[in-house]
């Protein structure tokens, strides 16, 4: 500890956990966002990927409660949100936002993925027949009529599903824009940055996870795709970096009273993780290599795909220090503005790295399980051949 610290603040009440649930559920807007620019706007070059976002957003959507829930220390009193409604409470708000967003979530998943479910029901035998009939719901028209019907409502969810998608994220900057004790926090760029930052995650994670689930596959990248993503993460990492960077300079500019230990924060006690993983590591090089990739036309495409995922790989641990930055950065300086605490993480416990990793990767584990049940790849992924029995051509 350092200057003069209050006896309440040696300890700081939001941890480990509380920094990465922001960044987890920023992952989930980014990559609906993605599935949202080929279903609503038309852009046929994220199709070998809008599938596969889909099943991603609801992978880190269903994980991204978790860590508040541990972090109750009384998981089961989660449920009292639903119970016993608050609605002008902007903590329960996110139970009732997270809760309408995994509905609707759910309903595109169920209808994207449909005719293959009723394909895969129809082929199928024994355990695997009475999954996926469970899956289809009673539903097994999938005549063009009907088919054209689940698009177009497919194109209204999705277009409910982008505001939906920026609530969900923006609504945890403004948790934190709303307190007006911290000077870190209480600006009202802050859910803005929290959004932006979500879609350059988002992004990132797709283009890491694309290129590294079809190199497993051993199928082709589709570099037009690759090339697509890229401009896209870049243009929201020029945005986030803009609009972080005019965050720090209205500060400047002010010069208010807090500002002397704002400065003393992002140059000393966070000097690291701020403007050398968030801003160096995770930003200004990853903003570089993707420019180098896109200008360079000599480079080969396999060349040009290793230095995205790199790009992308960086700006993911970036925007995971900025969570870090915001959420425990803000809790070391004392409400004093003249001193701090320090904090580092167990590494047992629930709150601990260990916990924080296991549910970092959960997502990931719930992802593998989707894209076995309903392989997203459409386009080369066939069905299974229904046994035959008797003469093969009376089928």
């Amino acid at each position: 500890m350092e200057g003069f610290i209050y006896p309440n603040e040696v300890n700081l009440e939001w941890d480990l956990l509380i920094a990465i649930y922001p960044y987890i559920t920023g992952l989930v807007a980014g990559a609906f966002i993605v599935s949202a620019l080929y279903h609503v706007f038309g852009i046929a070059k994220f199709k070998p990927v809008a599938r596969f976002s889909l099943l991603t957003a609801l992978a880190f959507l269903l994980v991204a409660p978790l860590p508040l829930v541990i972090h109750l220390g009384r998981p089961e009193r989660a449920l009292e949100m639903f119970l016993r409604p608050n609605l002008v409470s902007a903590m329960s708000g996110f139970g009732y936002i997270w809760m309408a967003y995994l509905l609707l979530l759910l309903a595109e998943v169920w209808l994207v993925f449909r005719p293959d479910i009723v394909r895969y029901a129809q082929s199928s035998q024994g355990i695997k027949k009475a999954v996926y009939s469970a899956l289809a719901l009673g539903v097994y028209d999938i005549s063009p009529q009907a088919l054209a019907t689940d698009n177009r409502i497919i194109r209204l969810l999705s277009l409910i599903g982008i505001p939906a998608a920026s609530l969900l994220h923006g609504y945890v900057g403004f948790i934190f824009g709303a307190i007006k004790a911290n000077p870190w926090w209480s600006t009202p760029l802050m859910p803005i940055i929290f959004l932006t930052s979500a879609a350059v995650s988002g992004i990132a994670l797709l283009l890491v996870l694309y290129v590294t689930v079809t190199k497993l596959r051993k199928a082709s990248l589709d570099y037009e795709c690759l090339h697509s993503l890229a401009l896209w993460l870049g243009g929201f990492l020029t945005l986030a970096l803009t609009l972080e960077g005019l965050e720090v300079l209205s500060m400047l500019y002010e010069s208010a009273e807090s500002w002397e230990i704002i400065r003393q924060l992002i140059t000393h006690k966070i000097a690291v993780t701020y403007l050398g993983v968030q801003y160096a590591l995770g930003t200004l090089l990853p903003l570089l290599i993707l420019g180098g990739a896109e200008l360079l036309k000599r480079l080969r495409e396999e060349t040009k795909t290793y230095l995205r995922v790199l790009a992308a790989a960086l700006i993911l641990i970036g925007v995971l220090a900025m969570r870090w930055n915001v959420v425990i950065g803000g809790q070391l300086m004392s409400k004093s503005l003249r001193g701090f605490t320090s904090y580092v993480p167990p590494i047992w416990g629930e709150a601990g790295i260990i916990t924080a990793t296991v549910l970092m990767l959960l997502p990931f584990l719930l992802l593998a399980v989707f894209t076995y049940l309903i392989p997203p790849w459409q386009a080369e992924v066939k069905p299974p051949e229904p046994r035959k029995v008797g003469v093969w051509w009376k089928g």
